[in-house]
C-alpha cells in the first residue's frame, strides 16, 4: 500500500494506492496491464464478480484508516452512489463492513443520486465530466448530519469530479462541518 493525498472540495483525503501501475498495448488492440495488489482486488471484484477478496479491501482500509487523527471525530460514513445499478453493489458492501470494524454509523440513504448519469471512466474532458455529474445529487434530510463530520468510500479517484460534487453537496444542502474522503485505488492521471 503506498498511501497517496488527494486534494478536493473536502477538508482531507487519501488514495490507498495505485489502480494500475502501467499498461503497455498488445498488437491485437489489448493491454497488458499490471495493477497494485488492491487495484486488482478492485479490478476483480467490479468486474470479474470475484468477492472472495473483499476482507483484504475492507482491512486494508481499516488499517489506513485507524492512523488517521481525525478517526475518532467521524461521526458517519457514507459510500458513494453507484454510477450503474447492480445487484451486488461494492463500494456499498465495503463501506459497511468498514463501518462496522470501527463502529462507525454507516448511511445508503442521505446521499440521493437524482438523475441518471452516463459513467464517467470513458470521458477524458474534465469540463464535460463535471457537466454530467453537475446537480447529479441530494441530500435526503438537511439536517440530519448538521455540524457533523463524514467519511465518503469510494473505490476510485480520478480526476475527483463526482467527490467533489457530492462534497459540495454535503457542505451546501446538509451543512456539515467537515468531509473527508478515502478511495481504495488512484488513476495515474486525472483525465
Amino acid at each position: 500500500m503506498s498511501p497517496k493525498e488527494i486534494k478536493g472540495r473536502w477538508k482531507a483525503g487519501w488514495a490507498l494506492d495505485a489502480h494500475t501501475l502501467s499498461s503497455i498495448p498488445n498488437t491485437d488492440g489489448t493491454y497488458n496491464t499490471t495493477r497494485s495488489k488492491i487495484g486488482e482486488t478492485v479490478f476483480q471484484l467490479k468486474y470479474r464478480h470475484n468477492q472472495e477478496p473483499m476482507g483484504f479491501l475492507v482491512q486494508e482500509l481499516v488499517t489506513f484508516l485507524q492512523t488517521r487523527l481525525v478517526l475518532p471525530y467521524i461521526d458517519v460514513i457514507i459510500a458513494t452512489p453507484p454510477s450503474q445499478n447492480r445487484d451486488f453493489q461494492p463500494v456499498f458492501e465495503i463501506a459497511s463492513r468498514v463501518a462496522s470494524q470501527l463502529g462507525k454509523s454507516i448511511d445508503f440513504n442521505f446521499v440521493l443520486k437524482t438523475k441518471p448519469t452516463t459513467q464517467l471512466k470513458s470521458i477524458t474532458d474534465i469540463n464535460e465530466r463535471q457537466q454530467i455529474i453537475s446537480g447529479a445529487f441530494a441530500v435526503s434530510d438537511p439536517n440530519k448530519y448538521r455540524d457533523k463530520k463524514v467519511l465518503i468510500i469510494d473505490d476510485l479517484y480520478r480526476s475527483g469530479t463526482t467527490l467533489n460534487e457530492i462534497s459540495k453537496v454535503l457542505y451546501e444542502q446538509a451543512y456539515v462541518n467537515n468531509v473527508y474522503v478515502v478511495t481504495l485505488t488512484h488513476t495515474r492521471s486525472n483525465r
